[in-house]
């Protein structure tokens, strides 16, 4: 038992301790979603609200920064993923996926990106009882509360573009979070997105590519909500 202990413990530990220290960010990532596009979202700890915006090309067998923006994060800092809660106001950490982008101007001529314009009728449903609980709706649905959603058209500077991230997303879990976005600066800390200027949020949209799969990965630079766990 104790020979079969020591053999998975040692199978274990790649995933654990980063194998290459003196690559770039991805390149110490246990797993960065396949593709060869990868954004970061790094803060210096969980209770920071702002950090650094990264995104990455992997070229050749290794991961080169393709950007880099200040970005900023909750206002009360960032959260793991699996055991966030709706409302705390907390970025959630982990790796996610990019569903699409959006926003309420036009998209950026030359995106490749799948791009949803934004209409007076464009809601996030974030309400818990709904059917369409962290889905965008047009229109609001009977069983979705306006008070417990977001009109997309109300915050046309932060929507202006946007990426969706895809935290609580395939399969959403109540109560743990919806519409967690990578949008254009507000006037501070986010309620839960992280948030680049306008000029950044539009040099990832013209550089991101569908058919590269980019993922998102959301933490900070070391502890137990590190980047590198993922």
């Amino acid at each position: 038992m104790r020979i079969a202990a020591l053999l998975l413990a040692s199978l274990l530990v790649p995933l654990a301790v980063p194998a290459h220290p003196g690559q770039p960010l991805p390149g110490r990532m246990a797993y960065t979603g396949g593709g060869s596009q990868l954004i970061t979202a790094e803060a210096p700890s969980p209770g920071a609200t702002t950090g650094t915006l990264t995104w990455w090309d992997r070229r050749g067998g290794r991961w080169v920064a393709a950007g880099s923006a200040p970005a900023r994060f909750g206002a009360k800092g960032l959260a793991e993923g699996e055991s966030r809660v709706q409302g705390t106001d907390t970025t959630p950490t982990g790796l996610f996926t990019l569903p699409y982008a959006f926003g309420v101007a036009p998209a950026p001529h030359g995106i490749h990106y799948p791009y949803r314009r934004a209409t007076d009728q464009s809601w996030w449903c974030q309400d818990n009882e709904s059917r369409r609980y962290n889905r965008w709706v047009e229109g609001l649905p009977r069983d979705c509360r306006a008070g417990e959603s977001e009109h997309l058209t109300a915050y046309a500077s932060q929507y202006a573009r946007a990426l969706v991230i895809g935290f609580n997303y395939g399969r959403p879990v109540r109560g743990r979070g919806a519409g967690i976005f990578l949008h254009v600066n507000g006037r501070g800390a986010t309620a839960g997105c992280v948030s680049v200027s306008a000029e950044a949020m539009d040099r990832v949209l013209m550089w991101v590519h569908p058919l590269r799969r980019p993922h998102i990965a959301i933490g900070t630079t070391s502890g137990p909500t590190a980047i590198t766990r993922y």
